[in-house]
């Protein structure tokens, strides 16, 4: 609890003025390449523009508060570049902002405090350029009516709280009710002075890591309430976020000036390969391209020993530059121990997708002397479309022996190669990415 008295909260007067603290500090590491997310183009313009553009539209807002990264000026002025002069006349100097998220709201609402402080203020992430006037008119009544209000929207997946008990592996402790539960967004409102008194508190006794200022609100005592979000209003936050954004403002019109406008979204091809091979020991099957299939031996492994679809994971994983199937399944895991190894195709899928990628091709050479993999190869072809999520058109498989030379034409063991074709989105563009990403590295 704080340490001092927060003045109490209560609803403000109907005429009273409203601010915007537009948190635009962060450097978006999650959605990786060199320029932050809020100044990537969409629909080709910068998140940022768009989140700007959007609340100084709105006649409510009386004033916009940015705060930067301290080395970001020139991606700041860039955005500017691209609004209207009547839409530049309501954002005010931006402020640096801190090493948290909490520090940079703060910084924010002093320098609001330092000129005419306003009776309600907006806190509003960068990276939700989505916002619309309505969910900003029930923010603001909200605000008005019960002095800390944040929107929200249902959750519709399943909540498990879990506790961890090994990486990546988490015990269920609790199921709580989803319909208890909301997903909460920005823009959040507060009346003003007690918003900043929280602040000041908060810094008083050393705590900087509140991560919405709701959950800073709800520590300083203040009653929060959650009023109806927009699940329109999406973060930016994973590079495939970036690609749907660009699709939906690249469709849509707009007055505002955009010269050299283009969109984001321009696409590299990547080709990765992998390889992989195992001795063949007692058994009868071996797995290959997910299907079992009938041998008079198997194969020495820790997990199934799927060359096929060991191969085409190192392959993928290549293709993205993100190591191989070792850094993510290592050997020395128990867990993976006979572990089916369509799980680990799966996942290098998942990455690519992650990043906003597409899977044009997989390809594989299966190269043994035994079994034969003539009459299950459309069996083998299905199923890895079916892991990877691939048309069947996109996967092809051979075979080949080596006649009879080396270890595989000993037949002392089996091994495959691999090549996946993907479409990466180019991280950095030529117009503003790279004029921002110049600026932010040389500071």
């Amino acid at each position: 609890m704080p340490a001092t008295g927060t003045p109490a909260t209560g609803p403000a007067s109907a005429g009273a003025g409203v601010a915007a603290v537009v948190v635009a500090a962060g450097r978006g590491i999650r959605i990786g390449g060199g320029t932050p997310k809020q100044y990537r183009r969409v629909g080709g313009q910068a998140v940022l523009t768009r989140t700007l553009a959007a609340l100084a539209a709105d006649d409510a807002i009386a004033r916009i508060q940015p705060v930067i990264a301290a080395d970001a000026a020139d991606f700041f002025r860039s955005c500017l570049e691209e609004l209207a002069p009547a839409i530049r006349a309501k954002i005010t100097p931006p402020v640096a902002g801190g090493a948290t998220r909490q520090l940079s709201v703060r910084a924010g609402l002093e320098a609001l405090a330092a000129g005419d402080a306003p009776e309600i203020v907006l806190v509003h992430d960068a990276a939700r350029p989505y916002v619309d006037s309505a969910l900003i008119a029930r923010a603001i009544a909200a605000g008005r009516d019960h002095g800390a209000a944040v929107p929200g929207v249902p959750v519709t997946d399943t909540v498990k709280r879990v506790v961890d008990i090994a990486p990546g592996i988490g015990r269920v402790h609790e199921t709580p009710p989803r319909e208890h539960l909301r997903a909460v967004q920005t823009p959040q409102a507060f009346v003003f002075g007690p918003l900043l008194g929280a602040h000041r508190d908060a810094a008083a006794q050393g705590l900087d890591g509140f991560t919405d200022d709701g959950a800073l609100a709800e520590w300083a005592g203040l009653p929060v309430v959650v009023f109806a979000g927009d699940i329109a209003n999406r973060k930016i936050t994973q590079p495939a976020d970036l690609i749907e954004a660009d699709r939906a403002f690249a469709t849509e019109t707009t007055d505002l000036p955009a010269p050299g406008a283009r969109a984001m979204t321009t696409y590299v091809t990547r080709l990765g390969t992998g390889f992989d091979v195992h001795a063949f020991t007692t058994g009868d099957h071996v797995w290959l391209g997910g299907v079992k299939i009938p041998a008079d031996r198997g194969v020495l492994a820790h997990s199934d020993g799927d060359v096929a679809l060991h191969a085409l994971t190192d392959a993928l994983l290549g293709a993205i530059a993100d190591g191989d199937i070792g850094t993510h399944f290592p050997p020395s895991d128990e867990r993976w121990r006979g572990a089916a190894s369509d799980q680990f195709l799966a996942h290098a899928c998942e990455l690519v997708r992650a990043r906003g990628g597409r899977i044009d091709h997989l390809d594989i050479t299966v190269l043994a002397e035994a079994p034969r993999i003539g009459k299950h190869r459309e069996e083998i072809r299905a199923r890895i479309a079916a892991i990877a999520g691939v048309p069947l058109s996109a996967v092809s498989i051979k075979a080949t022996t080596t006649e009879k030379l080396g270890f595989v034409g000993r037949a002392e063991g089996l091994a495959a190669q691999a090549a996946a074709t993907v479409r990466l989105p180019e991280e950095d563009g030529p117009a503003l990415d790279a004029q921002a990403e110049t600026a932010m590295r040389q500071g």
